[in-house]
Protein backbone atom coordinates (compact mmCIF):
# COMPACT_ATOMS: atom_id res chain seq x y z
CA UNK A 1 0.00 0.00 0.00
CA UNK A 2 2.75 2.61 0.62
CA UNK A 3 4.70 1.74 -2.63
CA UNK A 4 1.34 2.79 -4.76
CA UNK A 5 1.02 5.96 -2.17
CA UNK A 6 4.55 6.81 -3.43
CA UNK A 7 4.05 5.86 -6.69
CA UNK A 8 0.77 7.95 -7.06
CA UNK A 9 2.65 10.60 -5.37
CA UNK A 10 5.83 10.51 -7.86
CA UNK A 11 3.03 10.31 -10.80
CA UNK A 12 1.10 12.95 -9.90
CA UNK A 13 2.74 15.50 -7.74
CA UNK A 14 6.11 15.47 -8.87
CA UNK A 15 4.94 17.79 -11.73
CA UNK A 16 2.58 20.02 -10.05
CA UNK A 17 5.32 20.73 -7.63
CA UNK A 18 7.96 20.96 -11.31
CA UNK A 19 5.17 23.21 -12.85
CA UNK A 20 4.95 25.62 -9.42
CA UNK A 21 8.56 26.11 -9.22
CA UNK A 22 8.65 27.37 -12.86
CA UNK A 23 6.44 29.63 -12.42
CA UNK A 24 7.63 31.10 -8.92
CA UNK A 25 10.69 31.66 -10.76
CA UNK A 26 8.49 34.71 -12.78
CA UNK A 27 7.63 36.07 -9.68
CA UNK A 28 9.86 38.64 -7.51
CA UNK A 29 12.68 37.27 -5.09
CA UNK A 30 10.98 38.44 -2.08
CA UNK A 31 7.49 37.25 -2.39
CA UNK A 32 8.67 33.98 -3.97
CA UNK A 33 10.79 32.86 -1.06
CA UNK A 34 8.40 31.75 0.92
CA UNK A 35 6.76 29.26 -1.58
CA UNK A 36 10.02 28.16 -2.91
CA UNK A 37 10.98 26.64 0.66
CA UNK A 38 8.04 24.82 0.58
CA UNK A 39 8.63 23.89 -2.35
CA UNK A 40 11.91 22.78 -1.84
CA UNK A 41 10.70 20.85 1.24
CA UNK A 42 7.95 18.94 -0.68
CA UNK A 43 10.41 17.71 -2.74
CA UNK A 44 12.93 16.81 -0.41
CA UNK A 45 10.04 14.94 1.19
CA UNK A 46 9.44 13.43 -2.21
CA UNK A 47 12.89 12.39 -2.84
CA UNK A 48 13.22 10.46 0.74
CA UNK A 49 9.73 8.98 0.15
CA UNK A 50 11.20 7.48 -3.15
CA UNK A 51 15.01 6.92 -1.74
CA UNK A 52 12.26 4.75 1.20
CA UNK A 53 10.54 2.99 -2.17
CA UNK A 54 14.22 2.24 -3.79
CA UNK A 55 15.38 0.79 -0.23
CA UNK A 56 11.79 -1.40 0.21
CA UNK A 57 11.72 -2.60 -3.37
CA UNK A 58 15.62 -3.55 -3.30
CA UNK A 59 15.07 -5.15 0.08
CA UNK A 60 11.97 -7.50 -1.59
CA UNK A 61 13.72 -8.32 -4.63
CA UNK A 62 16.85 -9.72 -2.63
CA UNK A 63 14.37 -11.72 -0.86
CA UNK A 64 12.34 -12.99 -3.58
CA UNK A 65 15.78 -14.01 -5.08
CA UNK A 66 16.75 -16.00 -2.16
CA UNK A 67 13.51 -17.51 -2.58
CA UNK A 68 14.29 -18.77 -5.86
CA UNK A 69 17.89 -19.74 -4.73
CA UNK A 70 16.40 -21.65 -2.20
CA UNK A 71 13.87 -23.49 -4.83
CA UNK A 72 16.25 -24.31 -7.02
CA UNK A 73 17.70 -25.50 -4.38
CA UNK A 74 15.43 -27.72 -3.53
CA UNK A 75 14.78 -28.48 -7.25
CA UNK A 76 18.02 -30.22 -7.66
CA UNK A 77 17.90 -32.08 -4.39
CA UNK A 78 14.63 -33.49 -5.21
CA UNK A 79 16.48 -34.47 -8.84
CA UNK A 80 19.51 -35.69 -7.09
CA UNK A 81 17.45 -38.00 -4.75
CA UNK A 82 15.04 -39.20 -7.59
CA UNK A 83 18.27 -39.94 -9.40
CA UNK A 84 19.66 -42.14 -6.27
CA UNK A 85 16.71 -43.85 -6.14
CA UNK A 86 16.13 -44.67 -9.72
CA UNK A 87 19.74 -46.08 -9.32
CA UNK A 88 19.09 -48.29 -6.77
CA UNK A 89 15.79 -49.60 -8.11
CA UNK A 90 17.84 -51.01 -11.10
CA UNK A 91 20.74 -52.22 -8.93
CA UNK A 92 17.98 -53.98 -6.51
CA UNK A 93 16.46 -54.96 -10.12
CA UNK A 94 19.46 -56.17 -11.53
CA UNK A 95 20.33 -58.33 -8.36
CA UNK A 96 16.97 -59.72 -8.16
CA UNK A 97 17.44 -61.03 -11.87
CA UNK A 98 20.96 -62.53 -11.11
CA UNK A 99 19.50 -63.87 -8.02
CA UNK A 100 16.65 -65.37 -9.76
CA UNK A 101 18.93 -66.93 -12.01
CA UNK A 102 21.34 -68.44 -9.34
CA UNK A 103 18.04 -69.79 -8.05
CA UNK A 104 16.87 -71.76 -10.64
CA UNK A 105 20.04 -73.12 -11.96
CA UNK A 106 20.29 -74.53 -8.00
CA UNK A 107 16.66 -75.88 -8.40
CA UNK A 108 17.40 -77.55 -11.47
CA UNK A 109 20.88 -78.96 -10.14
CA UNK A 110 18.69 -80.28 -7.09
CA UNK A 111 16.27 -81.82 -10.28
CA UNK A 112 19.46 -83.36 -11.66
CA UNK A 113 20.73 -84.79 -8.71
CA UNK A 114 16.54 -86.07 -7.57
CA UNK A 115 16.91 -87.60 -11.10
CA UNK A 116 20.40 -89.58 -10.70
CA UNK A 117 19.20 -90.42 -7.17
CA UNK A 118 15.88 -92.41 -9.41
CA UNK A 119 18.09 -93.87 -11.58
CA UNK A 120 20.65 -95.23 -9.02
CA UNK A 121 17.15 -96.31 -6.95
CA UNK A 122 16.08 -97.95 -10.73
CA UNK A 123 18.80 -99.81 -11.01
CA UNK A 124 19.49 -100.97 -7.34
CA UNK A 125 15.86 -102.19 -7.20
CA UNK A 126 16.29 -104.07 -11.13
CA UNK A 127 19.06 -105.25 -9.35
CA UNK A 128 17.36 -106.62 -6.63
CA UNK A 129 14.72 -108.41 -8.66
CA UNK A 130 17.43 -110.23 -10.11
CA UNK A 131 19.32 -111.17 -7.57
CA UNK A 132 15.90 -112.29 -5.93
CA UNK A 133 14.81 -114.16 -9.75
CA UNK A 134 18.63 -116.25 -9.24
CA UNK A 135 17.79 -117.02 -5.85
CA UNK A 136 14.67 -118.63 -7.04
CA UNK A 137 16.08 -120.75 -9.51
CA UNK A 138 18.88 -121.94 -7.46
CA UNK A 139 15.90 -122.74 -5.36
CA UNK A 140 14.05 -125.11 -7.78
CA UNK A 141 17.11 -126.54 -9.03
CA UNK A 142 18.15 -127.91 -5.49
CA UNK A 143 14.68 -128.82 -5.21
CA UNK A 144 14.41 -130.55 -8.47
CA UNK A 145 18.25 -132.54 -7.57
CA UNK A 146 16.91 -133.57 -4.20
CA UNK A 147 13.82 -135.13 -5.40
CA UNK A 148 15.37 -136.83 -8.67
CA UNK A 149 17.87 -138.53 -6.38
CA UNK A 150 20.91 -136.22 -8.09
CA UNK A 151 19.84 -137.22 -11.61
CA UNK A 152 21.60 -134.88 -14.65
CA UNK A 153 19.69 -132.96 -16.15
CA UNK A 154 18.08 -133.32 -19.77
CA UNK A 155 20.56 -133.25 -22.40
CA UNK A 156 23.84 -133.90 -19.78
CA UNK A 157 25.43 -136.99 -19.80
CA UNK A 158 26.19 -138.35 -16.44
CA UNK A 159 29.41 -137.40 -15.40
CA UNK A 160 29.39 -134.65 -17.34
CA UNK A 161 30.22 -130.48 -15.51
CA UNK A 162 27.19 -128.14 -15.79
CA UNK A 163 27.99 -125.15 -18.33
CA UNK A 164 29.23 -122.19 -16.14
CA UNK A 165 27.15 -119.81 -18.33
CA UNK A 166 23.84 -120.95 -17.23
CA UNK A 167 22.60 -122.10 -20.26
CA UNK A 168 20.95 -125.72 -21.59
CA UNK A 169 24.11 -128.48 -22.22
CA UNK A 170 23.66 -129.18 -25.56
CA UNK A 171 22.46 -125.72 -26.87
CA UNK A 172 24.13 -123.93 -29.86
CA UNK A 173 26.27 -120.90 -28.23
CA UNK A 174 24.50 -117.41 -28.75
CA UNK A 175 26.03 -115.66 -31.49
CA UNK A 176 27.37 -112.33 -30.55
CA UNK A 177 25.33 -109.32 -31.28
CA UNK A 178 25.62 -105.51 -31.25
CA UNK A 179 23.26 -105.05 -28.88
CA UNK A 180 21.77 -101.82 -27.23
CA UNK A 181 24.15 -100.43 -24.18
CA UNK A 182 22.18 -101.10 -20.95
CA UNK A 183 19.15 -98.19 -20.59
CA UNK A 184 20.19 -97.25 -16.56
CA UNK A 185 23.56 -97.45 -16.79
CA UNK A 186 23.83 -94.92 -20.17
CA UNK A 187 21.83 -92.76 -18.29
CA UNK A 188 23.09 -92.74 -15.06
CA UNK A 189 26.86 -92.30 -16.17
CA UNK A 190 25.29 -89.30 -18.83
CA UNK A 191 23.57 -87.85 -15.33
CA UNK A 192 27.44 -87.91 -13.45
CA UNK A 193 29.09 -86.86 -16.65
CA UNK A 194 26.77 -84.11 -16.81
CA UNK A 195 27.16 -82.89 -13.37
CA UNK A 196 30.99 -83.24 -13.55
CA UNK A 197 30.68 -80.88 -16.85
CA UNK A 198 32.22 -83.62 -18.81
CA UNK A 199 29.29 -82.40 -21.77
CA UNK A 200 31.01 -84.21 -24.62
CA UNK A 201 31.05 -87.22 -22.91
CA UNK A 202 27.62 -86.50 -21.34
CA UNK A 203 25.90 -85.95 -24.80
CA UNK A 204 27.10 -88.40 -26.35
CA UNK A 205 25.60 -90.77 -23.33
CA UNK A 206 22.13 -89.18 -23.80
CA UNK A 207 22.15 -89.49 -27.38
CA UNK A 208 22.62 -93.09 -27.39
CA UNK A 209 19.76 -92.64 -24.93
CA UNK A 210 17.66 -91.23 -27.48
CA UNK A 211 18.75 -93.33 -30.60
CA UNK A 212 18.08 -96.96 -28.69
CA UNK A 213 15.44 -96.41 -26.21
CA UNK A 214 13.58 -93.56 -28.41
CA UNK A 215 9.97 -94.52 -26.56
CA UNK A 216 11.23 -94.86 -23.31
CA UNK A 217 10.61 -91.96 -20.58
CA UNK A 218 14.00 -91.41 -19.66
CA UNK A 219 14.31 -90.22 -23.18
CA UNK A 220 12.64 -86.73 -22.56
CA UNK A 221 15.01 -86.00 -20.25
CA UNK A 222 17.96 -87.19 -21.89
CA UNK A 223 16.79 -84.67 -24.66
CA UNK A 224 16.38 -82.25 -21.78
CA UNK A 225 19.63 -82.22 -20.95
CA UNK A 226 21.00 -81.86 -24.38
CA UNK A 227 19.58 -78.75 -23.93
CA UNK A 228 21.07 -78.12 -20.34
CA UNK A 229 24.57 -78.91 -21.91
CA UNK A 230 24.09 -76.00 -24.95
CA UNK A 231 22.62 -73.35 -22.36
CA UNK A 232 25.61 -74.20 -20.18
CA UNK A 233 27.61 -73.64 -23.01
CA UNK A 234 26.29 -70.72 -24.15
CA UNK A 235 25.21 -72.37 -27.47
CA UNK A 236 21.58 -70.68 -26.65
CA UNK A 237 20.16 -71.54 -30.57
CA UNK A 238 21.05 -74.84 -29.95
CA UNK A 239 19.55 -75.14 -26.25
CA UNK A 240 16.28 -73.39 -27.81
CA UNK A 241 15.78 -76.37 -30.66
CA UNK A 242 16.99 -79.09 -27.96
CA UNK A 243 13.71 -77.16 -25.80
CA UNK A 244 11.65 -77.46 -28.80
CA UNK A 245 12.24 -80.93 -29.34
CA UNK A 246 11.23 -81.98 -25.79
CA UNK A 247 8.18 -80.27 -25.74
CA UNK A 248 7.04 -80.94 -29.10
CA UNK A 249 8.16 -84.62 -29.20
CA UNK A 250 7.85 -85.48 -25.29
CA UNK A 251 4.90 -83.25 -24.48
CA UNK A 252 4.24 -85.48 -21.49
CA UNK A 253 7.79 -85.40 -19.86
CA UNK A 254 8.24 -84.28 -16.34
CA UNK A 255 10.68 -82.10 -17.91
CA UNK A 256 8.62 -80.45 -20.45
CA UNK A 257 7.61 -77.47 -17.42
CA UNK A 258 11.73 -77.12 -16.93
CA UNK A 259 12.13 -77.08 -20.77
CA UNK A 260 9.85 -74.06 -21.52
CA UNK A 261 11.56 -72.17 -18.42
CA UNK A 262 14.62 -72.59 -20.01
CA UNK A 263 13.51 -72.29 -23.29
CA UNK A 264 12.33 -68.61 -22.33
CA UNK A 265 15.18 -67.89 -20.51
CA UNK A 266 17.18 -68.77 -23.72
CA UNK A 267 15.28 -66.65 -25.93
CA UNK A 268 15.86 -63.87 -23.96
CA UNK A 269 19.60 -64.22 -24.04
CA UNK A 270 19.80 -64.26 -27.72
CA UNK A 271 17.88 -60.71 -26.95
CA UNK A 272 15.01 -62.16 -28.10
CA UNK A 273 12.88 -60.52 -25.05
CA UNK A 274 9.38 -60.73 -26.83
CA UNK A 275 9.32 -64.08 -27.44
CA UNK A 276 10.97 -65.43 -24.26
CA UNK A 277 8.18 -63.42 -22.00
CA UNK A 278 5.68 -65.63 -24.58
CA UNK A 279 7.18 -68.74 -23.57
CA UNK A 280 6.89 -67.53 -19.65
CA UNK A 281 3.77 -66.24 -20.13
CA UNK A 282 2.74 -69.96 -21.77
CA UNK A 283 3.89 -71.96 -19.30
CA UNK A 284 2.70 -69.46 -16.34
CA UNK A 285 -0.98 -70.91 -18.27
CA UNK A 286 -0.25 -74.64 -18.61
CA UNK A 287 1.75 -75.33 -15.83
CA UNK A 288 -0.04 -73.18 -13.30
CA UNK A 289 1.09 -75.48 -9.71
CA UNK A 290 4.66 -76.43 -11.34
CA UNK A 291 7.92 -74.59 -9.38
CA UNK A 292 8.95 -73.49 -12.76
CA UNK A 293 4.99 -71.50 -13.68
CA UNK A 294 6.67 -69.99 -9.90
CA UNK A 295 10.11 -69.37 -11.39
CA UNK A 296 8.56 -67.83 -14.68
CA UNK A 297 6.47 -65.43 -12.66
CA UNK A 298 9.28 -63.96 -10.63
CA UNK A 299 11.68 -63.32 -13.46
CA UNK A 300 8.55 -61.35 -15.13
CA UNK A 301 7.78 -59.36 -11.95
CA UNK A 302 11.69 -58.52 -11.71
CA UNK A 303 11.62 -57.34 -15.32
CA UNK A 304 8.58 -55.71 -14.62
CA UNK A 305 6.33 -57.34 -17.23
CA UNK A 306 2.51 -58.17 -16.78
CA UNK A 307 1.94 -61.82 -16.31
CA UNK A 308 -1.24 -61.31 -17.94
CA UNK A 309 -1.11 -58.73 -21.10
CA UNK A 310 -4.68 -57.88 -20.50
CA UNK A 311 -4.97 -57.14 -17.10
CA UNK A 312 -4.84 -53.27 -16.16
Amino acid sequence: MQGNSIRRIARYRLPALLLAAMMLTSLPAHAASKEIIELQTQVQQLLDMMQRLQSTVDSRFGLVQHLVEQSTDSVNQMNATVTAMQQKLNAQSEGTSTKLDSVSGQVQSLNDSLDELKSRIGKLDKELQDMQAQLQNVQAQSAASAAGGGAAPQGQQPGQPAPQDGSAAGAPPQPAANQAPPLQDTYQSALRDYNAAHYDVASSEFGDVLHYYPNDDLAGNAQFYLGEIAYRQQKYKDAVKAYNAVLENFAGSPKAPAAQLRKGLALMQLNQRDAGVHELRSLIQRYPQTPEASQARSKLNALGIRINPTQR
